[in-house]
């Protein structure tokens, strides 16, 4: 488990969102990529984490190239949405 808190809310927001019942998020590895290998997401499964995370952040994901960024890992994720939120959503 992650001493961060917004890792482990983006882990268990991620599994919540994507309904990944067999997978604990405490198991996912917040470096491991989240598309392709690693947690092997797919574009639709990237597409609904997108608008969940932007509802949930008040953050934009404005083109795909972002979008490919922000998704790179849960710890990128994390440093997005501190990033595009000015460190509102560190909690």
């Amino acid at each position: 488990m992650s001493s961060d808190p917004l890792i482990t809310r983006l882990k268990h927001l991620i599994v919540e969102t994507l309904n990944l019942e067999d997978i604990n998020p405490d198991e996912i590895d917040e470096n491991a990529p989240l598309i392709g290998s690693g947690l092997a997401l797919d574009s639709i499964d990237a597409l609904e984490l997108v608008v969940k995370l932007e509802k949930e952040f008040g953050i934009k994901i404005s083109s795909s190239e972002e979008s490919k960024a922000a998704l790179a890992s849960v710890k990128a994720l994390a440093d997005f949405i501190r990033e595009r939120s000015g460190g509102a959503a560190s909690d």
